[in-house]
Order: C-alpha cells, then sequence, then structure tokens
C-alpha cells in the first residue's frame, strides 16, 4: 500500500480534519505499486469484491508478486488462467493457496462457501449473499468454464448447485432439474455450440439468467462467436450475457446480485 498516499490520510483523521467515515473513503483507493503493475488493493472498500489476478499473459514471477501483495493487504487471493505450475510457485510464498485444475482458480484466505465482509464504503448495503446460485453447464466439455463461474460465487460467499450436462441435445435431462433451478436467485448458464440452453433456461425461470458462451464447437462456431450471438439474440427476457468463456465474469456479477436484498 502506497505510504505517500496513506499517511496524509491518517494525519487529516489525527487531527479531526476528517471523520472516520471519510478516511475509509479515501483509503477505498489505496493501491500498491510493484513496479511493473498497481495492485488495487481498496477495491474490496469500494465495491466490495476484492480485485481477481488474472495470471494469463503475465510472467511467473509477476504473478506471484502480485499474489504475494494482495494476500498480504487484504488477506485473501483469487486467481484466474492460472497454469499448475504457477499455482505451486504462488503455493511457496502463500503455503494456503488451494487450486482447482478444471477452473485454473488459485483462492487462499478464503474458504470456499464463507460470507464475504461487509461492504464498508459510504452508501453501500452489507453484502448478504443468503440466496442459491444455479451454474447449469450444456455439456461435459462447458464444465472448466462452468466450475470458473461456480468456484467464483463460492469464493465470494454464496451458495451454489451445480448442474451439469444439460443440455439441448437432450433437453429431457434438465427438466428433472427445474424446482431446483427456480428456488435460486440467479442463474448461471454456460454453452457452447449454437448455446441454446440460456433461451432455453431463460423461458423456465422467474429470476436473471447469466448466459456465459464457451469456445467449445465446430468449426462453424467460430470459437464461441455462434454461441455469443445465439445468446444475445434470445428470445427469452432476462437473459444477459458475459463474455465468451468468462466463467469468472459471470460469477461476479451473479453474486451482485445475489447481494442486493429483496
Amino acid at each position: 500500500m502506497d505510504r505517500g498516499f496513506v499517511e496524509p490520510i491518517l494525519k487529516a483523521l489525527e487531527q479531526g480534519k476528517i471523520d472516520s467515515a471519510e478516511a475509509m473513503r479515501r483509503l477505498a483507493h489505496c493501491y500498491e505499486p510493484l513496479g511493473f503493475a498497481t495492485v488495487d488493493v481498496g477495491r474490496e472498500l469500494r465495491t466490495g469484491l476484492a480485485e481477481a489476478v488474472l495470471c494469463e499473459g503475465k510472467s511467473r514471477k509477476q504473478v506471484v508478486e502480485i499474489c504475494r501483495a494482495m494476500h498480504k493487504r487484504t488477506g485473501r487471493l483469487l486467481a484466474t488462467r492460472a497454469s499448475r505450475d504457477t499455482y505451486l510457485a504462488v503455493k511457496r510464498v502463500i503455503p494456503g493457496a488451494r487450486y482447482s485444475q478444471a477452473a485454473r482458480l488459485i483462492t487462499a484466505g478464503r474458504p470456499p462457501g464463507s460470507r464475504p465482509a461487509a461492504r464498508r464504503s459510504a452508501g453501500k448495503r452489507s453484502a448478504k449473499n443468503g440466496g442459491l446460485i444455479a451454474v447449469v453447464s450444456a455439456g461435459t466439455s462447458d464444465v472448466p468454464v462452468a466450475e470458473e463461474a461456480a468456484l467464483t460465487c463460492e469464493f465470494l460467499g454464496n451458495r451454489v448447485e451445480r448442474v451439469f450436462d444439460v443440455g439441448v441435445a437432450g433437453i429431457h435431462r434438465l427438466f428433472g432439474h427445474l424446482d431446483r433451478l427456480r428456488e435460486a436467485r440467479v442463474v448461471i448458464v454456460v454453452a457452447g455450440m449454437e448455446g441454446a440452453l440460456a433461451s432455453v433456461v431463460g423461458g423456465l425461470v422467474g429470476v436473471p439468467v447469466i448466459g456465459v458462451p464457451t469456445s467449445t464447437g465446430y468449426g462453424a462456431s467460430f470459437g464461441g462467436v455462434a454461441s455469443l450471438l445465439g445468446m444475445l439474440n434470445s428470445c427469452a427476457p432476462g437473459v444477459t450475457v458475459v463474455n465468451i468463456d468468462n466463467g469468472f465474469g459471470a460469477g461476479v456479477a451473479a453474486s451482485l446480485m445475489n447481494s442486493v436484498r429483496k
């Protein structure tokens, strides 16, 4: 955390020039400069969700240093698109780190299923993720992206129900899970090919549906573009869509929806 940023805030609080609420608001904009990266350690104070580390495109040394700084300052870590070798390097500096091979996620500091800290920034509601989030995959090939979404939701303090391999090629497989899906506050639907499952689920439940197109499919799927366009053109109202293979983004969005009190 940048000392030059924090010290004036603490002095102003000590001298009575600002109150504790204003000090907290200013601290929510703190960051940790590493030279090659600027770690946003105040993000959770501002938004209720700590910064996640995208490992893809970074060197292993950079990932380790960023993860070390994030865990040291916030007490928790969520790193996405991580290889097992990257995880082993991170684990050497954060012994409690956990890894999901399927989701390629590294987590530390908060066990899955625990609730996140209440939001402290001015005007924010306390996060109370008491509702259920259902994560549905069309096929087994979509499970890695679905697991990224599910584990992100769990890391952020949500209860998650997984319903995998229930795509439209055998739509009868979905029907046995409808009662559970209708109990959910948010449903994430992960599908490749033509992405039709998001529309089907959107027509069967009365809660927000987040479609996650995946790059699963043959040549004409264009690496997930066909699924993306299919979901964007859904005739079922209430279906919204994140980027191709973006299970993490869907998990964060679902968690934010689930944290809003009815």
